[in-house]
This record gives C-alpha cells, sequence and structure tokens, in this order.
C-alpha cells in the first residue's frame, strides 16, 4: 500500500454521489490520488440529473434508518453548500395531503414518523390551514414542512467536481467501467474509453454507479443481490397560465407498501411547475422514453426471480402505472384530486428519470441505502431518494466506513 500522501482512491460514477464522496476524500486527505470515472460525456446524466430537485426534509424514512439520519444530515449540508457556493436553494415548503377518510390513519402514522425524525417546523393541518398555504388545493388534513427545499442538483454536482479539480483530483467523462477487481495490493479497473481498453490500478475503490451498480459490486465480492430493477417516472409540465396555481409542494399521503411518493405537484428552481413522477418498468436501464428497449436489460430483469416475486404481488398497480403512463387524461385524473383546477389540458408532457430500485430475491423493494464495505471496495448497492438530499452526508458515511479519517 502506498504511503498516505501517495494513496488512490477510483470513484465511479459521475452523479452527485461519486462527486460528493470524490470532494469528501480529498478534504479529509489532500493529496490524495482521487479520480472520478463517469462514463457519459458529461456529469449528473442520470439519476442526479433527472430527478424532482426537491430537497427533503425526512418525513417519510423509518427512524432509525439511515435514509432517516443521513437525510437529516445531508438536508443541514446542502442548504450549507448552496448558501457557500451561491447555488440555488429555496425553501418553498410542502404538503403532504390527504383527500380521503381512509388515507387519515396513514397520515397520522406518517406524522409520527416525522416527529420521530425530528422534522423542522412540522404542523398538522386542517382544510381551512389547506387553503391559507395553497389555495387551489383540495384535502381533508396534511403535514406542512417548512423546511423541505428545491434545489438544482446538477448545479450541485458541477460544482463538487469544480472542487475535486482545485484540489489536485481529476474527474475523467466518457470513460466506461467495464470491470472491477480486487486483488493484492490494490484494486485494478477496466475502463472502456472510445474503441480502447485501458487500466487503472488504485489503492481503493469507492462504486456509486446507480443504475449499473449490481453488475459492478459482485466483482469484488459482494452479494449479487439486490439487483437493480429499473422504474421510468414520468412528468407532465404545467402550462404558464396555470403554474402559479402551486406556491410550493403537494404531495399524496405514500402508500407504505411501496417506497416510491406519488405523483406530485413540484416547483422547480427555474420557477415552472411539474406534475410526477409515476413509476412504470422500463423496459431499459437508461430508458428514458417509452420506446427505449435494451434487450440486455430486460434480460436481466426478467431473468431476476425477485422481479417475478415482486410482479405476481404488485400487478394491479403496475397496470394502473401503465395506464396512467399511455394517458394524460387518466394520468392528470388522479393529480387533480390535489389541485383540481389544473388537469389535463392543463399540462404538456415533460421529461422523465429512470430510478435504479434494488430488489431482493424475494421480491421485496429495498427501501433503505444500502452500502457494502470490504477491504478495499465499498460499494453503494442501493440509493434511490432521497440520495440526493443526503449526498454530502452520505460521503461522510463512506469516508468514516472505510476509515478515512
Amino acid at each position: 500500500m502506498a504511503g498516505r500522501d501517495e494513496e488512490s482512491v477510483g470513484v465511479v460514477g459521475g452523479g452527485i454521489l461519486g462527486l460528493a464522496v470524490g470532494r469528501e476524500l480529498l478534504r479529509r486527505r489532500p493529496g490524495t490520488r482521487v479520480v472520478v470515472l463517469e462514463k457519459e460525456a458529461g456529469l449528473a446524466r442520470h439519476q442526479t440529473g433527472h430527478n424532482s430537485g426537491v430537497v427533503h426534509a425526512g418525513i417519510y424514512y423509518r427512524p432509525g434508518s439511515l435514509k432517516a439520519a443521513l437525510c437529516t444530515r445531508g438536508r443541514l449540508l446542502l442548504r450549507d453548500y448552496c448558501a457557500e457556493h451561491g447555488l440555488a436553494y429555496e425553501e418553498c415548503g410542502k404538503l403532504v395531503v390527504a383527500v380521503s377518510r381512509d388515507e387519515l390513519g396513514r397520515l397520522d402514522a406518517l406524522e409520527r414518523t416525522a416527529t420521530e425524525n425530528g422534522v423542522p417546523g412540522l404542523r398538522r393541518l386542517d382544510a381551512a390551514g389547506i387553503a391559507d398555504l395553497e389555495p387551489y388545493a383540495a384535502g381533508l388534513a396534511a403535514l406542512h414542512s417548512p423546511a423541505t427545499a428545491i434545489t438544482d442538483y446538477v448545479a450541485v454536482a458541477r460544482a463538487l467536481a469544480a472542487e475535486i479539480e482545485a484540489g489536485g483530483g481529476e474527474v475523467r467523462t466518457a470513460v466506461e467501467v467495464r470491470a472491477v477487481r480486487e486483488g493484492a495490493g490494490g484494486v485494478d479497473v477496466t475502463l472502456a474509453v472510445g474503441d480502447a481498453e485501458e487500466r487503472l490500478r488504485v489503492d481503493r475503490a469507492v462504486l456509486c454507479a446507480g443504475l449499473h451498480s449490481d453488475r459492478l459490486a459482485p466483482g469484488v465480492g459482494a452479494e449479487p443481490v439486490p439487483r437493480i430493477i429499473p422504474f421510468r417516472g414520468e412528468y407532465m409540465l404545467v402550462r404558464p397560465a396555470k403554474r402559479d396555481l402551486v406556491r410550493g409542494l403537494i404531495y399524496p399521503v405514500p402508500d407504505p407498501r411501496y417506497p416510491f411518493l406519488g405523483v406530485h405537484f413540484t416547483r422547480r428552481v427555474d420557477g415552472s411547475l411539474e406534475v410526477g413522477p409515476n413509476a412504470v418498468l422500463a423496459t431499459a436501464r437508461e430508458g428514458y422514453r417509452r420506446r427505449d428497449l435494451s434487450w440486455p436489460d430486460l434480460r436481466d430483469t426478467l431473468a431476476w426471480p425477485g422481479f417475478w416475486s415482486m410482479a405476481r404481488r404488485h400487478w394491479r398497480t403496475g397496470v394502473g402505472e401503465v395506464v396512467g403512463s399511455a394517458s394524460v387524461r387518466a394520468y392528470m385524473r388522479a393529480a387533480a384530486r390535489y389541485v383540481p383546477a389544473i388537469g389535463a389540458a392543463d399540462v404538456v408532457r415533460g421529461g422523465a428519470g429512470v430510478r435504479a430500485q434494488a430488489v431482493d430475491r424475494d421480491g421485496s423493494l429495498v427501501d433503505d441505502f444500502r452500502i457494502s464495505i470490504g477491504d478495499r471496495v465499498c460499494a453503494v448497492r442501493n440509493a434511490p431518494s432521497p440520495a440526493a438530499t443526503s449526498g454530502l452526508a452520505i460521503a461522510e458515511h463512506v469516508a468514516d466506513a472505510i476509515g478515512w479519517c
């Protein structure tokens, strides 16, 4: 092993997690050779660049879980980071709204979870309180989280990359990691650079490969489970004439059976208003359009026993999501329960993201972050929302776990 000042670390993934990890390692040990490797020609091209831009306050996550702890810490770190670097950060607040009586029990349970997680400023509102905050919203009761915010995660990723390079690290794009192998005295990384193949030897590696995390982790001795099943989340964009009808964020009460939060109204830092996302099984891991199909990706999905167990358990919900994906009217019929004044005629199809949803062999949808720590390799196996909110805190957690003091 090289001396501390000469130590080298390869970080796979140029999204917010990989860049946050690279920055944190350099902050703790200046002089370390840190190389961030990203297969796309630019940074934050996948989950980081295709999410809703929400900075979560910790309402949903099981108390004591990694999500709960790292979301709470990450929000504070991100808020301060944005202030320090002059990046957009707006605490527009969130309403989680119950629109029917059968949702009130779930709202009660969510309030207990949020209170235990220490969500700042949390308030329970009745219908009149909802109208005071969001005059066009409908509902019987709601939880208001004033600290929930919005930001531009792509801008955050670029700032992190600039810090890495300023600290002597390297951020390489258009470099695809084909394999990672842990051996005696180091880690060998096989790279595809155009038509050529390169070898990179580092002392340690951190895998933040997102949609492809399950494909790299077994090569360094990590368990073959969970596997990634891609879900496409599609957004509608509200036309300018109606986008000021929502002041902040309006969410449904989530179904506790699923890690997805449901279709919601989200303001963006550019002033636009989105509705979404839904959650439709994608036929490609980078399948942002309905017509996108990757036979290798689809084969991997269909070959995983956990997929079929999941499908048997949740097929009715899946059918409903497909109907909403195919029909703007059906999509907005559900959303209009929360803001009746915005309907199918008031939106156009917007962008989409793909969520890297980890699924266990028994078909369980993995909810919490999963991070595997080996002798020389750390693999982030599952990091869905609120991973962007938690990114700087996840980086601290990884650095602590590998003994990077």
